[in-house]
């Protein structure tokens, strides 16, 4: 069973997509990554982009908490429908989902010209490395990012770091378990790598 730990839907139950092909965050892992989340001030009234978002959990959590607005990114169909199930649990009037792959969701660019403050990324296992460094790519070429915006990618922790593109760097990692963290926030205009 997977939960909202936190916040206005606090408690309430969400689905989870049938079969193997999402792996829904732990709740101990959310639950620590949220704490931390919120320890810097990045929910309250924020944007929050969720990519491969499975059942939604992520995104939902942080629009429980106090996002402003949430896009969540899911290709497969029937996690998509799970998704919206999930969203009508939660009754956040800000929640959006695109039933689409994330790198044809980026492409796409930004709705109206919107940047993001967090970007979730928990991609299924079966996406490799070069292709995770491709969607980190294009957050920063296609300019989803805001200024001060912060990137969590959560992997096996046998996987290594990510590939950061120019323009972003790493901030942090954590361990739990099975999972590993990785935190990441623009890298400031001029500065080299």
């Amino acid at each position: 069973m997977t939960r909202i730990i936190s916040g206005t839907a606090g408690g309430r139950r969400l689905q989870t997509p049938p079969g193997s092909s999402t792996r829904p965050t732990s709740d101990r892992v959310r639950e620590a990554l949220f704490s931390r989340l919120e320890h810097r001030g990045l929910l309250d009234g924020t944007t929050v982009l969720d990519l491969y978002a499975g059942s939604g959990a992520l995104g939902l959590e942080a629009a429980s908490r106090g996002a402003a607005h949430v896009l969540l990114v899911e290709s497969h169909r029937a996690a998509a429908k799970v998704i919206r199930a999930n969203v009508g649990v939660v009754g956040h009037p800000a929640v959006r989902l695109v039933a689409d792959t994330v790198e044809r969701a980026l492409a796409a660019g930004p709705p109206a010209g919107t940047r993001m403050d967090l970007v979730l990324l928990d991609p299924p296992y079966d996406v490799t490395e070069e292709a995770l460094a491709g969607v980190l790519a294009a957050l920063v070429e296609r300019h989803w990012l805001a200024p001060e915006a912060f990137v969590v990618v959560e992997r096996s922790s046998r996987s290594p770091q990510p590939t950061w593109p120019a323009g972003l760097e790493l901030s942090g990692e954590k361990r739990y378990g099975e999972t590993a963290v990785w935190f990441a926030e623009p890298r400031p205009s001029g500065e080299v790598a």
